[in-house]
């Protein structure tokens, strides 16, 4: 059979319309896979930079905002040191600046940084425990400001306590903890005395204050800081950093994980140590060739799908330092991963590649 040209080219167009009013229709089209695609949105660390170091992070429940905050820091722009940076984000991976929590330091203590704030929702309002400390000193202590919304502005309340006060030495890194109506306190840091180590303390019904000084209990030796509570299945997890913060791209900062069947411990490692002991806990992260020191994180946020997250700080390597000379400890975000009763978060190291980020239904 002798097919003409102009049959062959009907043909030709009748067969490609055939094929796009099948695609138009949906027949075999992809596009629905695509939309599942577009909808899974992906990030890469770090979430801030220059920096926003031992990160606190608080969601807004009426905005849906959530808050962090961090330590005070001069971040090499000619603006000076910002009192607690405020940063603002709908879904924790792209972050603004908003404010600072102080314009002025608190007059409780005549010197100091103001350190690792600790941000919590307490009778409707909203708690920014700190410590107020400098390199070296002999009595830093624990403030308390609180706001009616969490961009402030905050009023500060004064000292809870001081090192000397409390017999603790290093009392810095503040970290709420409620259970039952009952408020607790976790802080502590490193040092090599008697009583060095990361105690807990009741608080006062409305979270303002110590009634018993004398009511301390010791969960963890002097060798870890910036210690962190969460309760999951029945244990209680001890998350905490070691090593050096702030040596720029030499920091050994790593963050490990204990836990216990008891809020006051004792609290073991996944080899049964107990972290009285020095030289204990089970690594969750550590640096790597790209980031190192990372550490002094957040609680752990779970977002729409019920997955954990986790916000700390770490030091890009080859960007360690501002040009003020402080560490440049960029803010990142990394899933955790529970099995067989305990975290992990992806190798163990800094998250670099594109992964999918949290997800929230507001």
């Amino acid at each position: 059979m002798i097919i003409n040209r102009s049959t062959y080219l009907i043909f030709i167009i009748s067969v490609f319309g055939i094929i796009f009013l099948l695609w138009s229709c949906q027949i075999f089209d992809s596009r629905t896979d695509y939309k599942e695609s577009d909808a899974l949105r992906t990030y890469t660390n770090p979430v801030f930079e220059p920096i926003l170091a031992d990160p606190t992070v608080i969601r807004d429940d009426s905005t849906g905002f959530f808050y962090a905050y961090g330590t005070e820091d001069n971040w090499g722009d000619g603006k000076g040191n910002r009192l607690m940076p405020i940063l603002r984000s709908k879904d924790l991976v792209n972050w603004s600046y908003v404010g600072n929590v102080f314009n002025e330091k608190p007059a409780w203590k005549n010197q100091g940084g103001l350190w690792a704030p600790d941000i919590n929702k307490i009778n409707g309002k909203y708690y920014l425990y700190y410590s107020y400390s400098l390199w070296g000193d002999r009595d830093p202590g624990i403030g308390l400001a609180i706001a009616d919304q969490a961009e402030g502005p905050f009023h500060d309340k004064g000292k809870l306590f001081t090192t000397r006060e409390v017999d603790v030495p290093n009392s810095i890194d503040p970290s709420f903890y409620e259970e039952d109506g009952k408020n607790f306190l976790f802080w502590g840091s490193f040092g090599n005395g008697p009583s060095q180590g990361i105690h807990g303390i009741p608080l006062a019904a409305d979270g303002a204050s110590v009634p018993d000084l004398k009511r301390k209990f010791k969960v963890a030796a002097g060798d870890w800081e910036a210690a962190m509570i969460h309760k999951k299945d029945g244990y209680y997890y001890f998350f905490g950093s070691k090593g050096s913060c702030c040596d720029g791209a030499n920091s050994q900062y790593h963050v490990l994980v204990a836990r216990a069947t008891s809020l006051k411990g004792p609290y073991l490692d996944k080899s049964g140590r107990d972290i009285n002991e020095r030289g204990t806990g089970t690594v969750l992260l550590k640096g790597n060739e790209w980031m190192v020191g990372p550490g002094h994180h957040s609680k752990i946020i779970q977002d729409g799908e019920g997955t954990d997250w986790l916000l700390y700080h770490a030091i890009q390597r080859d960007k360690a330092k501002v040009s003020s000379g402080a560490s440049r400890r960029v803010l990142m975000l990394d899933k955790v991963v529970w099995s067989d009763g305990w975290p992990s978060i992806g190798e163990g190291v800094p998250m670099k590649q594109s992964v999918y980020a949290p997800v929230f239904k507001n």
